[in-house]
């Protein structure tokens, strides 16, 4: 009788077993269809506790902290073209990992049109004490900035004017999508979409966006402060750096005598970031229109302005009007007060007049030299930046 009981046991517990399988439902059915291995829920990428060297002490996370699975939904977003009113545009449209997340294109195409300024590079923007972002600061946080392509109409056009559809209509059509059913209540604990949820996200995989791999970084780990020479460059990059460090000594109509040229009163190292409340540096045209525009005082970080092979990420300014590095440091070595430019920042306008930095050929291929060094290699391949969508 024992063993009849135990044979019964046995082929209840296979039973059950087997029904249990027949029955489970994958949660994430719809996420693996779509993206395959490109996105694994089970084994996320390491978006939350990259390596950050001890030298870098700037963050502008705020209350919105890097997760593993909020990265990965915002990736997801970033690179869709569902989020586009025609389905032909995405964030990576605009801001592409094979030039540092920014465009070659001067102005980007958008669903109705061009760009009103060129794409800002998006490497490294976490590290920074500015908080605002745009090239004029409109937004207030990261997080505001990721949706306002979406609510442009020229960009991605969900405007909610000029014949668009407003945001709540993207709400809609991504809460149709079942792929985001899975990846909200992944990462929300429901299904529910929300803008300040695709905001927390997009904003974390951004943030997320890092390059520490470069030859300065290799260099400033072998020493205490900046204003040392690297071990590792050669003579002409320290040189570079020395002169992107040291303020310059200005005469009574500003023109330089000695030092450096004072790149770094801007641009500080270790981060490269734009200091917070810069006036802008004497560009001011506009890219679609007339006039001036003495609004832009935001910068990307200097990081990955160019390739490893020297090739840069696409051209300069908000208006692109820069296409190679010398020209860019002529730009500074001759800043005119332009008529009507009342935002000049004023390291630039020395005694109230704009900065002469006489530059020699020497000085500018030194400077030239050491910002080549600010090129990492990774942020260029690495597949958790990557696009998760199948080709």
């Amino acid at each position: 009788m024992r063993t009849s009981w135990i044979l019964f046991l046995a082929i209840a517990s296979l039973w059950s077993c087997s029904n249990s399988s027949e029955n489970y439902i994958d949660p994430y059915a719809n996420v693996k269809a779509t993206f395959g291995t490109n996105i694994d829920l089970n084994n996320l990428a390491n978006y939350a506790n990259q390596s950050i060297p001890a030298y870098i002490t700037k963050d502008n996370t705020a209350g919105n902290p890097i997760t593993d699975k909020g990265a990965t939904l915002g990736r997801i977003l970033f690179y869709d073209k569902n989020l586009s009113s025609n389905n032909a545009i995405s964030c990576s449209s605009c801001h592409q990992q094979a030039n540092a997340f920014g465009d070659t294109n001067v102005a980007s195409n958008g669903v109705n049109g061009t760009t009103g300024r060129h794409a800002m590079r998006l490497i490294n923007a976490r590290f920074a004490i500015e908080n605002k972002f745009f090239w004029d600061e409109r937004a207030a946080s990261l997080e505001i900035q990721t949706t306002q392509p979406i609510r442009n109409h020229n960009e991605m056009g969900y405007s909610g004017t000029n014949g668009d559809e407003d945001f709540s209509a993207l709400v809609t059509k991504l809460s149709q999508i079942s792929y985001y059913k899975e990846l909200f209540k992944f990462v929300y604990g429901t299904e529910e979409i929300t803008e300040n949820k695709i905001q927390l996200a997009l904003a974390q995989f951004v943030r997320s966006i890092q390059s520490f791999d470069s030859k300065y970084d290799a260099g400033r780990a072998q020493v205490a402060a900046d204003n040392q020479p690297f071990p590792n460059f050669t003579a002409q990059e320290n040189q570079g750096k020395q002169l992107f460090m040291a303020p310059p000594v200005f005469d009574a109509t500003g023109s330089r005598t000695s030092g450096g040229f004072g790149c770094a009163g801007c641009h500080a190292a270790p981060e490269f970031d734009i200091a917070p409340n810069s006036g802008n540096n004497g560009i001011i045209g506009v890219l679609n229109g007339t006039g001036i525009d003495i609004t832009n005082t935001r910068a990307p970080s200097l990081r990955d302005i160019l390739k490893q092979n020297g090739t840069l990420n696409g051209p300069l300014m908000h208006t692109g009007v820069f296409t190679d590095l010398q020209t860019l440091i002529g730009h500074y070595g001759t800043i005119n007060i332009a008529p009507g430019n009342t935002n000049l920042d004023p390291k630039l306008r020395p005694n109230g007049f704009g900065q002469q930095l006489n530059l020699t050929a020497t000085e500018v291929n030194a400077l030239m030299a050491f910002l080549k060094t600010l090129s990492g290699s990774n942020v260029y391949t690495d597949i958790k930046w990557s696009n998760p969508f199948p080709n």
